[in-house]
């Protein structure tokens, strides 16, 4: 398989995690805003949107970025792998907008009388949304071998994801209390945690 092959891929990929979030979020009936976002936030999510988005498409249509190619070769599967994660950030964020429904919300802070949801991926990972987008990086920098089009959009987002999700649940802890407490207790913030009590029941299941 050429690099060809694995550009094409993440292009199509690209357009489909693009479609999905457009159609969540006009369905939800909100559009991403940097409206009251840090000053430091918005910048990297600015930054951001260039590294996911418009400097793969410029390393792969110009030889603008050439320069920053890797200097050897990684075995097809490399690129397989990453075509892999990229489907399952488009899974993870279709099922987390899903999951969340009308809720979504493009601010960090959650609007008055809105229920604390913890089904569903939120079952077990408090920002799935997050995760898709850190899976989404690491599969570009497993498809494009270049510097500046391919590791960068995942630098940025782990950057903007530190400063963002420290703040975001300050705010969900200022809004539910306690129940967002025990909730935060029982799971990850971006890496799902499963409870004993989860596999105990999935035992159950199987053995009735």
């Amino acid at each position: 398989m050429s690099q060809a092959f694995f550009s094409g891929l993440w292009f199509a990929l690209f357009i489909c995690i693009t479609v999905v979030r457009k159609f969540h979020e006009r369905k939800a009936g909100g559009y991403s805003s940097l409206k009251d976002t840090p000053i430091a936030e918005a910048s990297l999510m600015v930054l951001w949107g260039s590294a996911a988005g418009v400097l793969p498409l410029v390393y792969i249509f110009t030889g603008w970025l050439t320069f920053a190619d890797w200097p050897f070769t990684l075995p097809p599967l490399v690129g397989l792998l990453g075509g892999t994660l990229f489907v399952a950030a488009i899974w993870l964020l279709h099922r987390s907008h899903a999951d969340l429904g009308h809720l979504w919300s493009p601010t960090v802070s959650p609007e008055a009388k809105q229920p604390l949801i913890t089904q569903g991926v939120y079952k077990h990972v408090r920002h799935p949304m997050y995760a898709a987008h850190v899976l989404w990086g690491v599969a570009q920098a497993l498809l494009l071998p270049n510097w500046i089009a391919g590791p960068l959009a995942l630098l940025l987002m782990l950057a903007l994801l530190a400063l963002r999700i420290p703040r975001e649940e300050r705010e969900l802890i200022a809004a539910f209390g306690d129940a967002y407490r025990r909730y935060g207790h029982n799971t990850g913030a971006l890496i799902p945690k499963f409870r004993r009590s989860d596999t105990l029941e999935k035992g159950n299941d199987a053995s009735a």
